[in-house]
Order: C-alpha cells, then sequence, then structure tokens
C-alpha cells in the first residue's frame, strides 16, 4: 500500500489539489486560536499548509515519504512552517493530550485496526479537543469521485459514533456534496462529516 501512495504522489501535478478540504474551512473557526492541530494522512499538504496559514501550530503525519516532501515543499512555498512527520499511523508512538484538534480527511482504515486508531486521535486530544472529520460513506461506491472501492473501509455515521462512543459528538451527517479536489477527489460523493469534543 505504501508503494500505491507513493506513486500516487510522485506525480507532478497535485494529486487532490492545493485547495483545502471545504468542510474543514468551514468549521476550523472551532479550533482555539492559535491550537495545535494534528492533521493525519495529509497526503501533499493541502489541509495543513492552510491550517498553518490560519495560524495554527500544525503536525501532519502521513504514510508516505514522497507525501511528506511535497508537504514540506508547500508549506516553504506558502511561507509557513510545521512539523511534518513520516510515519506508519498503526506504528506510530501517538502523543498523548496534546493537541486542541484532530483533523482526518478522508484517511480510511482497515476494519481490523480502524476503531483502535480512532481511539489513538482521541487518546492525543487534550480535554475539550475536538476531532474533525470528513470521509466516504458506505454509499460512495455508487459514485465515481474518489475513495476505496472497498465496503469495509467506508464509514457509516453508525460506525463513527460507535468508535467515537467515548466524546461528545457535536455534529454528524451523511450526504452527497461535489468534490472539486485535484484529480482523484471530483464529482459527487457520499460522505460523513463529524465534529466530536474529547470530555
Amino acid at each position: 500500500m505504501k508503494d500505491f501512495w507513493d506513486e500516487r504522489y510522485a506525480e507532478a501535478e497535485l494529486a487532490y489539489g492545493e485547495i483545502p478540504n471545504t468542510y474543514l474551512t468551514e468549521v476550523a473557526a472551532q479550533i482555539p486560536a492559535d491550537g495545535s492541530v494534528l492533521v493525519v494522512g495529509d497526503g501533499e499538504g493541502r489541509n495543513g499548509v492552510w491550517l498553518a496559514r490560519q495560524g495554527f501550530d500544525v503536525t501532519c503525519v502521513d504514510y508516505s515519504s514522497v507525501a511528506v516532501e511535497k508537504i514540506k515543499a508547500l508549506a516553504d512555498k506558502s511561507g509557513v512552517s510545521l512539523a511534518a512527520i513520516c510515519a506508519d499511523l498503526n506504528e506510530w508512538d501517538w502523543p498523548q493530550e496534546k493537541f486542541d484538534a484532530v483533523v482526518s480527511v478522508y484517511v480510511h482504515f482497515p476494519d481490523d485496526v480502524r476503531a483502535v486508531l480512532h481511539q489513538k486521535m482521541v487518546d492525543s486530544l487534550k480535554s475539550g479537543g475536538k476531532i474533525i472529520m470528513e470521509a466516504f460513506n458506505k454509499d460512495q461506491l455508487q459514485y465515481k469521485s474518489g475513495g476505496p472501492p472497498v465496503l469495509e473501509m467506508l464509514f457509516s455515521e453508525a460506525m463513527l459514533r460507535e468508535d467515537f462512543a467515548s466524546v461528545n459528538i457535536l455534529e454528524i451527517e451523511e450526504k452527497v456534496v461535489y468534490l472539486d479536489e485535484g484529480k482523484y477527489h471530483c464529482g459527487d460523493g457520499a460522505v460523513v462529516r463529524m465534529i466530536a469534543q474529547k470530555k
């Protein structure tokens, strides 16, 4: 799987564009000003760099070394600083109670590790910290706008409510949106959006 992502991110064109995720831009004001944000699976850095431009203290983690180099390049181009870490989230030594927010945009995990990694996101938050998530829901197989072509790796509201039962879910919604995020996320997509807050 790492080879797949390295190959995708080796293309000259940014795979998912440079513009940040729309939902993230709509809700980022819920993160405390100057707060610390962990962006998991940030690919080439479009979301992490945008957050850094808003004044947040950003840490990006991605599995692909090619992607991490592109995060650094995009940050340099944008005149911002952030931490860019190459790590497998299954093996990463997750910080504990460090971040004001964790952002997860289209990061899909297999069934056997999904709940564990979602709990690690929670554990990495300070008290009162928030998880901001957008992912494809199980209806996405009807569309051609991206995401894993495997039903088991797609999310649902019920699944997220179970995974994040230890925190307060402030909002959660399944809907169809139009995606314009580079050549690999383009067209109508079935998504689930969630904001949850650690107690």
